[in-house]
């Protein structure tokens, strides 16, 4: 009798929690580069179940570079990306319309890095002749380092850009000289560092930086979407910007340490320590409500039209290139 009633009680649980589970929608998002610190709202909020809390199953899905992560997405992939605001403005550029609908960093989290082995090198003009890495062709990191070449007086003809990736990737290109120079994030910068294998030439790993190189704030990772498919799905888009504002409260109202618990194992590329205080050094990047900062998207479009002809020859409308309707409809708790 107690097997009966212990099956009868399993059959029943069953039956209240398999519905629930099976109206759990899914949703795939692209990453480019899950482990790069810049993206950890993402981890964080998968980690503590915020998704799941709204009724979503979301699937996370990793790439290189960002480039590679939109052109996924426009292919119809996966439904969104966590990757930078820039791509929003070059897409529209390009007459693909694209939006951000929770706005994750307000930095971009980047440092330009430069070979030890080249100690010739003291700054951003120094670099002529030499050859640069970068995630990807396209990507945000790409953009960037045009822009310093250019306000450096380099034109873009005086170095060659190479697709590294980051990490052990990148990390290999310096060590063999295939490259010089490249724009990378943390863990990376600080395993560079320690190792002696390069040092900072530019630093846009927080916003005072930014600001102070690039003229004004420079929004970058965020959750963007294609512009139908936000306008289709409304009420997903509001859960998962009702998680990664969650996710983003937990980062602003914790420790570097207590953050860092919530990351797997290999994120910490061997060094945890290393790790937390990277991510204590650059928590301050992250936005605390999702919004898109007033002055943020203008000076990204400047930035953009000053190494990308399309951009400063189109006229994009940067309102159609965010909103903030669902990060102000998140609840307060």
């Amino acid at each position: 009798m107690n097997d009966f009633r212990r099956t009868l009680a399993a059959f029943l649980i069953g039956l209240a929690i398999g519905p629930a589970a099976a109206r759990a929608e899914q949703v795939a998002l692209m990453v480019g580069g899950v482990e790069k610190q810049i993206y950890l709202p993402l981890i964080v909020t998968q980690r503590l179940g915020y998704f799941s809390d709204e009724g979503l199953d979301v699937t996370i899905e990793s790439e290189p570079a960002g480039v590679e992560a939109a052109d996924e997405m426009l292919a119809g992939a996966v439904q969104g990306v966590i990757g930078f605001y820039d791509h929003n403005i070059e897409l529209q550029a390009l007459g693909k319309y694209t939006r951000s609908v929770v706005q994750l960093g307000l930095a971009p989290g980047e440092v330009e890095m430069v070979s030890t082995g080249h100690p010739e090198v003291q700054d951003i003009a120094d670099l002529r002749g030499m050859r640069l890495g970068v995630t990807g062709l396209g990507s945000s990191t790409d953009f960037l380092t045009k822009y310093l070449l250019i306000t450096a007086g380099l034109k873009l003809s005086d170095v060659t850009p190479v697709p590294v990736g980051a990490g052990d990737t990148l990390i290999a290109a310096l060590r063999q000289d295939h490259i010089q120079a490249a724009m990378t994030t943390e863990p990376t910068v600080s395993r560079l560092i320690a190792a002696g294998d390069a040092r900072v030439l530019v630093d846009l790993s927080s916003l005072a930086a930014t600001r102070a190189v690039l003229g004004g704030p420079y929004p970058a990772a965020c959750l963007y979407m294609d512009a139908a498919w936000i306008d289709a799905h409304p009420q997903t888009v509001q859960r998962l910007a009702n998680a990664l504002v969650h996710g983003l409260r937990y980062i602003a109202s914790h420790d570097a340490d207590q953050i860092a618990t919530l990351v797997p194992d290999d994120f910490y590329a061997g060094d945890r320590a290393m790790y937390v205080a990277a991510l204590a050094r650059g928590k301050s990047m992250f936005s605390v409500d999702g919004r898109m900062p007033p002055d943020g998207p203008a000076n990204v479009q400047r930035v953009l039209a000053a190494v990308m002809p399309g951009v400063a020859g189109s006229a994009v409308d940067l309102t159609r290139t965010f909103t903030n309707a669902f990060v102000d409809a998140v609840p307060v708790n």
